[in-house]
């Protein structure tokens, strides 16, 4: 017998790739954080010899949700700006907050509980575009979490940088140290969009970004305003800038991507862009319904992702899943377009492609981290279950979510959070809701 670490049952296993395989009675082996094995149980019981067997009757494995696009700290504003327009609510809103109150502490803890709440609904890796970066990927590595940290750059000073050069001699020194190398940590630029930066920062941009080999994620296209904002500044559409100045690359990430013309399409597609669909922030704010089944048609790796808790009001990829593909059904009117399977290789590895992560995480492979999420589909609303895959896409909640594993740590076990103290998040929440609370009625920032 061999000796491994741990030995995970379930009931049901679906790897993702290859595509459209559901697994009965299998068994996934762990050892140094990565998987060794995927076998069936009744070999695995003959071959291995578990530090730690765990049996889950009822429960189907999946890999880990891949959050491809998140503001994480901005989970203290939950709840602050609802029911207003994309501009209002960025300029009248959280931007104004923002100014007020942005700092290391709200960042530390605003991410401390997105990591809580993404782990508790089986997200085991998510892409950040935030300011303080760096705390971003301390918390991260803290909570033991996998994170692509976006760095952000724009013009105007904030509480983190004051000019172009500062936020790009910043992203530098994140990419070089202390996370070039790291297991869970990888780094990316994130310049906001279009209209915060201009053509000559773009081109510093893209020069650093090539010297040092790094991705670029941008919210592009987001709403026709964002469109129609630029053509009259500017007399071109933000996408034929990046294109004009070289941006437009397999490197890419673009955010949202709600309104892109046919033309734009077959580019993204010639050129290997990557796309971040967040269907539920985009309806919230009204931005529109981005045409997924178009773009997967024309070749384009589309993964998605929650957006911010402030704009969403959640970051529960279950419910994004399954919002994407009903939308997706909906705009192309057939009921065929993004199936359940579809839509879990969005949540899951097409995510890992988009961050450039494919080769180490978003199936359940031989040699991949052991980021997985086991979910329990013995409850009611799951009943009477036809097909496990179809049940966890169209019925199954986030409170299901029975375990998770990244890089072989089991973190939430049994529906229980092991490493984080969940009293101490909801006393720093309560805190920060009054601060925020207080200064948007009365304007100040004393506490």
């Amino acid at each position: 017998m061999q000796h491994c670490d741990t030995l995970i049952a379930p009931r049901w296993c679906i790897p993702v790739e290859p595509a459209n395989l559901l697994l009965h009675e299998h068994a996934v082996v762990v050892n140094d954080g990565r998987i060794s094995d995927l076998l069936p149980l009744a070999d695995a019981r003959r071959e291995y010899q578990p530090s730690v067997f765990i049996e889950k009757p009822d429960h189907l494995l999946i890999p880990g949700f891949v959050n491809a696009h998140t503001h994480a700290a901005m989970t203290l504003m939950r709840g602050f700006a609802d029911d207003l327009p994309l501009e209002d609510w960025l300029r009248k809103a959280i931007w104004p907050a923002e100014t007020r109150w942005m700092s290391a502490e709200l960042v530390r803890d605003g991410t401390e509980l997105a990591i809580a709440e993404m782990i508790r609904g089986g997200t085991t890796c998510f892409s950040d575009q935030y300011f303080f970066p760096e705390i971003v990927a301390e918390t991260a590595v803290d909570l033991h979490m996998r994170a692509m940290i976006g760095t952000p750059i724009i013009e105007f000073p904030t509480a983190w940088a004051a000019d172009i050069s500062e936020y790009l001699n910043k992203a530098s020194d994140l990419v070089h140290d202390p996370y070039a190398d790291h297991a869970l940590i990888s780094t990316c630029f994130a310049p906001h969009s279009t209209s915060a930066l201009s053509d000559e920062s773009f081109l510093e941009l893209r020069v650093l970004a090539d010297q040092l080999d790094v991705r670029t994620q941008i919210h592009l296209h987001e709403s026709a305003a964002e469109v129609t904002a630029a053509l009259q500044q500017s007399g071109r559409r933000p996408f034929d800038r990046l294109h004009e100045l070289g941006l437009v690359n397999a490197s890419l990430l673009a955010v949202h991507a709600v309104h892109m013309s046919d033309a734009e399409i077959e580019i993204f597609a010639e050129s290997g862009v990557n796309i971040a669909h967040c269907p539920r922030s985009n309806l919230k704010l009204a931005s529109g319904i981005a045409p997924i089944e178009k773009y997967r048609s024309a070749g384009i790796n589309v993964a998605i992702g929650t957006d911010g808790a402030a704009s969403n009001n959640a970051l529960d990829m279950l419910s994004e899943m399954r919002m994407a593909a009903l939308l997706a059904k909906a705009t192309a009117a057939d009921a065929a377009a993004v199936s359940a399977s579809e839509a879990l290789r969005m949540a899951t590895l097409n995510g890992a492609a988009a961050l450039g992560l494919a080769d180490e995480i978003g199936s359940i492979e031989k040699a991949k981290w052991a980021d997985l999420t086991c979910v329990d589909l013995s409850g009611l609303n799951n009943q009477p279950l036809y097909d496990p895959g179809s049940q966890l896409v169209y019925s199954a909640r986030a409170d299901q979510v029975s375990d998770v594993w990244i890089a072989g740590k089991h973190l939430l076990d049994n529906g229980k959070l092991v490493h984080i103290d969940t009293d101490k998040l909801l006393k720093r929440s309560n805190e920060w809701r009054d601060r925020l609370t207080t200064s948007k009625h009365t304007g100040s920032n004393n506490e």
